[in-house]
């Protein structure tokens, strides 16, 4: 049975309680329904509780290269699972396409019919290859996962955190070289230990402890936005603060056996991506017939809307719930771009057909 997380009156998360307290809480006027950026159910009681001691509850993170896994756990009860999608390829597409347009630009400014010493060649500034920054596709990655951390801190009593440490390496015609997924995983590391005590595994540990707890795997398509794929990793992880594969000897034998004991249960789970929004741009980069070029990027719409609302949309008799990723303003038509949370497009709304149920939060949450 699932549990429904609870806050207290001045919103301190307490341990979750079963569906049926909760039910007769609400019943009672002793509690409200209160709204997250993860799309939980969640409640908070509206007068002080008899207790606020709490249990272990443990947030278990699977970090990867497009897609993470993530699941808390108290030593009874799965609490929440998530998959997430992150926003790698979207940030290195953009990334490319503005060094692609920087580079025309510069192109276009100098003068080759000069020789080359009198060509207006911009001087070098500062050697930008001694900075000790992340890539910008793998702090996007990074700022996710710790995000989601941050907003699973406001309804579980969260005391510790597991995180999975990577040692990939990829080969391809030239050799060796390391795995995107292992970069920046130091600096988030880094970022855990301010939130809570932070701990690391590696990846053979989380396969046995996952096995040793009968949670599925699914190795076909990491893509697949089900908990098989990278959820249940993060629930092993989670669950690796309540059970251990330890070392014992006695005076004939010398083994190993599990120490510890917890309960994997059903949980909420949840799609988590990222709006793939663009800063505003000039215009496109291809010209229309008559030599104009249209709008491009933006968050804000003429029309009261904004990139990222989460938006209930009618057409044909069909309901369709996304979030607003663009518009078009003509002299004869006025529509909004509606998306999904895996960011394609479900079609264009007339404005009367369009109703806001959420702001931003730049989250898009499936499931």
């Amino acid at each position: 049975m699932n549990r429904v997380p609870v806050l207290a009156p001045n919103g301190e998360p307490l341990m979750p309680t079963t569906p049926s307290r909760c039910r007769r809480w609400l019943r009672d006027g002793k509690a409200k329904v209160v709204r997250n950026d993860l799309n939980v159910f969640c409640i908070q009681l509206l007068s002080e509780p008899e207790g606020r001691k709490t249990q272990d509850v443990v947030i278990g993170i699977d970090p990867g290269k497009a897609f993470s896994g993530v699941g808390v756990q108290s030593s009874k009860f799965t609490l929440f699972i998530a998959h997430l999608v992150l926003p790698f390829k979207s940030v290195t597409a953009k990334m490319t396409d503005r060094r692609r347009l920087r580079r025309a630009r510069r192109g276009r400014r100098i003068n080759r019919k000069l020789p080359y010493s009198r060509r207006s060649h911009r001087q070098e500034r500062f050697n930008n290859r001694k900075q000790k920054k992340l890539p910008p596709s793998i702090r996007a990655n990074r700022q996710l996962e710790l995000r989601v951390v941050k907003e699973l801190l406001k309804i579980f009593p969260v005391s510790h955190i597991r995180y999975e440490i990577i040692k990939a390496r990829t080969e391809n015609g030239k050799g060796k070289r390391f795995s995107p997924a292992m970069v920046g995983q130091h600096v988030m590391l880094e970022w855990l230990l301010e939130l809570r005590p932070t701990s690391t595994l590696l990846g053979w540990q989380t396969s046995i402890l996952r096995q040793q707890l009968g949670l599925a795997k699914d190795k076909t398509d990491k893509s697949a936005q089900k908990p098989e794929t990278h959820a249940h990793d993060g629930v092993a992880l989670a669950a690796s603060h309540f059970m251990s594969f330890e070392r014992f000897h006695t005076a004939n034998t010398r083994d190993h056996r599990w120490v510890g004991q917890v309960s994997v249960t059903t949980a909420p789970f949840r799609i988590i991506s990222r709006p793939n929004l663009f800063r505003r741009w000039l215009h496109f980069e291809n010209k229309e017939l008559g030599g104009t070029r249209k709008r491009k990027g933006g968050t804000i719409t003429p029309f009261g809307f904004r990139c990222g609302d989460k938006v209930r949309a009618e057409k044909a008799g069909v309901i369709y719930v996304g979030w607003i990723g663009g518009y078009t303003q003509t002299q004869k038509t006025r529509n909004l771009s509606v998306y999904n949370h895996e960011w394609k497009r479900q079609g264009q709304f007339s404005l009367g057909k369009v109703e806001l149920l959420q702001r931003s939060t730049r989250l898009c949450v499936a499931g």
